[in-house]
């Protein structure tokens, strides 16, 4: 039997499967073609439908959005689909995706009714690389995407440097990794007020007894 024949009996099963049956199969079979793909390397290349109570809002994230981006974003997804998916990455252990970038898209799949309802409550999902999965590799990802798109919020940013810092993240690894300048990595820590955030720098005595 020849390629196209298989594919034309593939879509013969497909189409006399109950529906989250034939979902199941889909998701399956798009991870299978993943791994052979010239481009498994980006996430992209692989997008599933996963049901929307599996996936959850990471709780780092400092982007925010106002209103009215908020009411546009809602709009544009229900006039032209879902266009972007969801980057997240699967927890093992709770067996959830979490969010690493999307976090907004994922409220819109969840809260409005029409769009859960069109969508089935399922939402795309592209699962983030092997070499991501590191909570601070994950941290720095979702503020990658942030600020490629100029969306964060400043007293949530010096949350997350200091929480890159306390996970041994050097300022020069902190700027690089989130597309900073040096000393917008300091005022950020200045923010926090915090003198553990200042423990690799050296400072000069003020006062001498």
């Amino acid at each position: 039997m020849g390629f196209i024949e298989l594919v034309e009996q593939l879509m013969t099963e497909l189409s006399h499967m109950p529906e989250e049956q034939k979902i199941n199969a889909l998701n399956a079979i798009k991870l299978r073609l993943h791994e052979v793909s010239p481009f498994r390397a980006e996430p992209v290349d692989c997008v599933i439908w996963v049901p929307c109570e599996q996936v959850q809002a990471n709780d780092y994230n400092p982007n925010a959005v106002a209103p009215p981006e908020m009411k546009l974003l809602q709009h544009s997804i229900r006039v032209d689909g879902y266009t972007q998916p969801i980057v997240g990455y699967f927890d093992d252990e709770e067996h959830v995706f979490e969010v690493v970038d999307g976090f907004h898209r994922n409220r819109v799949g969840k809260e409005c009714a029409d769009i859960k309802e069109r969508v089935k409550g399922y939402l795309p999902v592209t699962i983030i690389n092997q070499d991501r999965r590191d909570r601070s590799d994950r941290i720095s990802a979702t503020i990658r995407h942030n600020r490629a798109r100029g969306k964060h919020a400043v007293t949530a940013m010096s949350d997350i440097v200091l929480e890159l810092s306390r996970r041994n993240w050097s300022d020069k690894k902190i700027a690089k990794e989130l597309g900073m300048e040096p000393d917008e990595v300091l005022r950020l820590k200045q923010i926090t007020g915090l003198a553990e955030l200042f423990a690799d720098r050296d400072f000069s005595m003020a006062w001498e007894g």
